[in-house]
């Protein structure tokens, strides 16, 4: 009977330690670095941001992340190594998302405006604590949804934009995106799956739902360097960033934002709201990339009016590009935005 109750409490105690375990970020060694994990209110909501450098006088870059509601935070350290070399690389969950979703906090005004919104806001703050008239917006995913907006009510705040895994016309997107899966089912043999994505057609047809994005990942058209980062509890538990607690946030805010969100996303697609960018802008995309898939969005490129515009295809990724490919992708932004200065 004690052995019983001091597993018990073992067990409360170990559960405790795991949901308010301290989180923070690894320091950058450097004294004109910076590497921070903070709150701030961002439009009266606590949002979290992660900024890290080598050195606080390089290039910003603000990163959108995608899900909705799949913040990047967690993994960020893995995969930004390179990047902070050269630029001082800012992270942020949005409003309802990871560490920026509090439990009690009223989200029935969630809205891809108010993100937009956000991000302005964010940016301004960003731009004022660092010393920098201009950042360079970076958004992932569904982020570029929110990133391209903002790109295009407030030109003057940004250097340029890119968007990785860039949204196109949703609708095209995801038809190509089940085409792709039936035609991998096929050549597997898996009869099953075959049938079940035969069977969701019309309501992706009609923009009622999205192509399951279990099945992008099981094809292989979601990653193909590295294990698919969003929604892996485990990688995200054991992050300097996140606690249990956080996780419980993670996946909550997730599912809360997906459901507010991607209805309005798929009835009004990101080509129908922005046709002109007054800023240079580029959109980098994996050659394999089922979840927004390249070919939606060379199509939506084409259309765009800018004075300067580039396509950047990554030819072993799929939808993480900046992640699978981090050398070329550290290198092409070196490339782009210092090393033409000089």
């Amino acid at each position: 009977m004690k052995y019983l109750m001091y597993s018990a409490l073992t067990s409360a105690a170990l559960l405790a330690i795991a949901l308010f375990f301290p989180t923070w970020t690894s320091t950058i060694k450097g004294d004109a670095s910076i590497s921070t994990l903070e709150q701030m209110e961002i439009n009266g909501v606590e949002h979290e941001i992660m900024i890290r450098g080598a050195n606080k006088d390089n290039p910003v870059m603000i990163l959108v992340h995608g899900g909705p509601g799949s913040p990047e935070t967690p993994y960020a350290v893995q995969y930004e190594d390179l990047l902070e070399t050269n630029f001082t690389v800012v992270n942020y969950d949005q409003r309802a998302s990871g560490k920026s979703y509090h439990f009690f906090e009223d989200y029935s005004n969630l809205s891809t405006d108010l993100l937009v919104n956000d991000l302005i806001a964010l940016t301004d703050y960003i731009a004022e604590r660092l010393g920098k008239e201009e950042v360079i917006l970076a958004a992932h995913s569904s982020g570029t949804y929110i990133g391209m907006q903002a790109a295009n009510k407030s030109p003057e705040k940004y250097k340029a934009y890119i968007g990785i895994g860039q949204m196109g016309d949703t609708l095209e997107s995801e038809k190509e995106s089940l085409a792709y899966c039936i035609a991998q089912a096929e050549k597997v043999g898996n009869l099953d799956d075959v049938e079940y994505l035969q069977g969701i057609t019309e309501q992706i047809e009609n923009g009622k739902m999205v192509t399951p994005r279990e099945y992008v990942m099981k094809y292989g058209g979601s990653t193909k360097q590295i294990d698919h980062p969003d929604g892996n509890n485990i990688g995200v538990l054991f992050s300097n960033e996140y606690n249990l607690l956080d996780v419980i946030r993670y996946n909550m805010g997730m599912g809360y934002s997906q459901e507010k969100l991607v209805g309005h996303m798929l009835e009004n697609p990101l080509p129908e709201i922005v046709t002109k960018l007054e800023i240079p802008f580029y959109f980098v995309m994996g050659t394999d990339d089922y979840m927004t898939t390249s070919n939606a969005a060379k199509k939506y490129f084409d259309t765009i009016e800018a004075e300067s515009k580039y396509f950047v295809p990554f030819e072993k990724s799929a939808h993480y590009p900046h992640l699978e490919e981090k050398e070329k992708f550290h290198e092409w932004m070196s490339d782009t935005f210092i090393n033409e200065i000089k």
